[in-house]
C-alpha cells in the first residue's frame, strides 16, 4: 500500500488580525492534530485559502509545514494556479522546502482539453520530481478529473501517485483504486464507505477540528471491527450539524481557537467572519458534542 494514507486533514491556515499567516497558530494546530494520530496534511488547499493568498505567502506555509512536521507525517503541499508557470514556481519551491508530495487542481477557469491539462500536470510534477496527488474538485474548479482523463495522466505523468476524489461521482473511488491510484475521499462523512470501495483515507477539513473521531474510523476499520467503525463514523459526522447555522471555514477555525485557546482568525475577505455572539454559541454547542478545550 502507499506511503500516503490515512487521516489527512485539509489544513487551515490561521490569520493575524491584518490578514497575514499566523505561523505560531499554525505550527500549533498542526501539533494537535499530530498528537491526535493523524497521517498527514493536506497543505494550502481550499480548506486553507491558498487560492486567496501570495505565492510568497504560499511558499512560507509550505516551509513551516515542512519544518514543524519534520518527517513525522506526510505533507501534502498544494501547488494549484491558474497558470502553468506559477504552479511549476510554487511546486520547485514546495520541494526545496522539503515536504514529502505535492498536490494541484486542475488549470482552471478557461476550458482546457485533457491534452493541455495531462501538460499542465507533466510540467508541474517535473519541477518537483516529488509523488504528485491530482485535486479533483469540480464544483469549484469546473473540471472533473474522470477515469478516462487520470488514465491519460498515467501515461504522461510519471510522478502521479493518486488523487482527492471530492466529486458527487463516488462510484469512482473504486474506478480510481483499480487503476492502481492511491485515492483519498474528500468527504470525511464518507470516510468508512470509502474505505470499503478501496479509498486509502480521507482528505478533508473537519478533522481539523476533531481529529480523534476520524482517527478513531481509520484505527476500528483496519482492527478489522467493523461495527466499531461505524459507531465513530457516526460520532464524527455530528460536528458536520455545526456548518448549517455557523458557515464552514468560519466554524473549522473558530472551534480549532476554542479548543486550543488560540485565534486562528477569520477567513480572508470577501468571506465573513463569525460575531462574538456567535463565536460564544459555538463554543457552547462544540462542549455539547465533545469538542471541548485541550490546553
Amino acid at each position: 500500500m502507499s506511503s500516503f494514507q490515512g487521516v489527512v486533514p485539509a489544513i487551515i491556515t490561521p490569520f493575524t488580525e491584518e490578514g497575514r499567516v499566523n505561523e505560531e497558530a499554525l505550527r500549533q494546530v498542526m501539533e494537535f492534530n499530530i498528537q491526535a494520530g493523524v497521517h498527514g496534511f493536506w497543505v494550502a488547499g481550499g480548506t486553507g485559502e491558498s487560492i486567496m493568498l501570495e505565492d510568497e505567502d504560499n511558499k512560507r506555509i509550505a516551509e513551516i509545514a515542512a519544518d514543524q512536521n519534520k518527517g513525522r507525517v506526510n505533507n501534502i503541499m498544494h501547488v494549484g494556479a491558474p497558470t502553468t508557470k506559477r504552479a511549476a514556481q510554487l511546486a520547485e519551491h514546495a520541494a526545496r522546502a522539503g515536504v514529502e508530495a505535492i498536490c494541484c487542481v486542475p488549470p482552471f477557469f478557461y476550458p482546457r482539453s485533457h491534452e493541455e491539462i495531462v501538460e499542465h500536470y507533466r510540467v508541474v510534477a517535473a519541477a518537483a520530481d516529488l509523488p504528485l496527488f491530482a485535486y479533483n474538485l469540480p464544483s469549484s474548479t469546473g473540471v472533473e478529473i474522470t477515469p478516462d482523463l487520470m488514465g491519460k495522466m498515467q501515461d504522461g505523468v510519471p510522478q502521479l501517485a493518486g488523487l482527492k476524489h471530492s466529486s458527487s461521482n463516488f462510484f469512482n473511488v473504486q474506478v480510481f483504486a483499480r487503476m492502481g491510484l492511491a485515492c483519498f475521499t474528500g468527504s470525511a462523512a464518507l470516510l468508512l464507505p470509502a474505505m470499503t470501495l478501496g479509498a486509502v483515507g480521507c482528505v478533508d477539513g473537519p478533522p481539523n477540528m476533531a481529529p480523534e473521531r476520524w482517527v478513531e474510523i481509520w484505527n476500528a476499520y483496519n482492527d478489522g471491527d467493523l461495527k466499531r467503525a461505524e459507531a465513530a463514523q457516526a460520532k464524527a459526522s455530528e460536528v458536520f450539524e455545526l456548518f448549517g447555522e455557523f458557515g464552514y471555514l468560519p466554524c473549522v477555525k473558530a472551534v480549532l481557537g476554542y479548543r486550543l485557546g488560540i485565534d486562528c482568525g477569520d477567513p480572508l475577505p470577501p468571506a465573513s467572519g463569525l460575531s462574538a455572539e456567535q463565536i460564544e454559541r459555538l463554543g457552547q454547542r462544540a462542549e455539547e458534542l465533545g469538542l471541548g478545550r485541550v490546553n
